[in-house]
């Protein structure tokens, strides 16, 4: 397995996939490789003759205070299950790479991202559109595979893809889920088996909204009897938009925070109503 650690490794990779006439679909991660991005990965190598992993931490859409320097990171063990799967070659950039002009925002995710993860993460989705801007731009895939957990960020990463790289096909793959419907997250790890327990409630609760069994007051209510601490948002929303108009999902985001550190856990179910 080829690992591509600078724009000229990466150049070369990509030239040579055009020159052969080869498809690339591009899974952007931040590391810590679970069975989710696994999934992805393993969609992308049915999209496109090659499948191109990135490994990047990205420091802009994490704000003061959050979980940068905490964050999982797993690199050897990444590479491991990198090379199980017989992947060509693995993104592995540098700060500069990305941001040969420092770590700044450059592109705005705009009206889509101002709700629900917008109001309580304002800085979250500048960041991402920014990142993914520049991977598009560096290694110009013909497709981009993502994870349905992140919903609304998927369809940030639509839209902006639609204004400025209309030529890839941003494809979201379902959720993948632990036995007991815990949808996988790298930020899994920081649960400690009580919150375990209760982390595993919120698709049950979810669940139970989207099939119109509870009202969203009813949601919350379940939310912090099982033991959650804050709800940020536990809401129907219409998915293109995220307003409350013709509702298609249920999404929330809920945090534990009395076990090994500040747990931010979200989620999201289709609307079955």
């Amino acid at each position: 397995m080829k690992k591509l650690i600078n724009n000229n490794l990466l150049k070369k990779f990509c030239g040579d996939l055009d020159d052969k006439n080869l498809t690339m679909a591009l899974v952007p991660t931040m590391g810590a490789l679970h069975e989710g991005h696994l999934a992805l990965i393993k969609e992308g190598m049915k999209q496109a003759d090659i499948c191109l992993p990135y490994i990047y931490l990205n420091p802009t859409q994490f704000a003061a205070g959050e979980d940068l320097d905490q964050y999982p990171k797993t690199l050897e063990a990444d590479i491991d299950k990198l090379e199980d799967l017989n992947v060509a070659a693995v993104w592995l950039p540098s700060t500069h790479d990305i941001y040969p002009n420092g770590s700044q925002i450059t592109h705005k995710a705009g009206a889509l991202g101002k709700p629900l993860e917008g109001e309580y993460r304002p800085h979250f989705f500048d960041g991402v559109v920014t990142v993914l801007h520049r991977m598009f731009e560096l290694s110009k895939p013909d497709y981009v595979m993502m994870g349905e957990k992140d919903f609304q960020q998927l369809q940030v990463t639509k839209h902006m893809a639609a204004q400025y790289f209309p030529e890839i096909d941003i494809i979201g793959v379902p959720t993948i889920r632990d036995k007991n419907g815990l949808a996988l997250s790298s930020r899994n790890v920081y649960l400690n088996p009580e919150e375990y327990e209760i982390a595993i409630c919120l698709n049950q609760i979810l669940k139970e909204l989207a099939q119109g069994a509870i009202t969203e007051k009813k949601a919350h209510q379940k939310l912090l009897s099982a033991g959650f601490d804050k709800i940020d948002y536990c809401t129907c929303r219409n998915g293109n938009d995220f307003t409350a108009q013709n509702p298609t999902h249920a999404l929330a985001a809920v945090w534990l925070e009395k076990g090994l550190g500040k747990t931010r856990l979200i989620d999201n179910m289709q609307i079955t109503t």
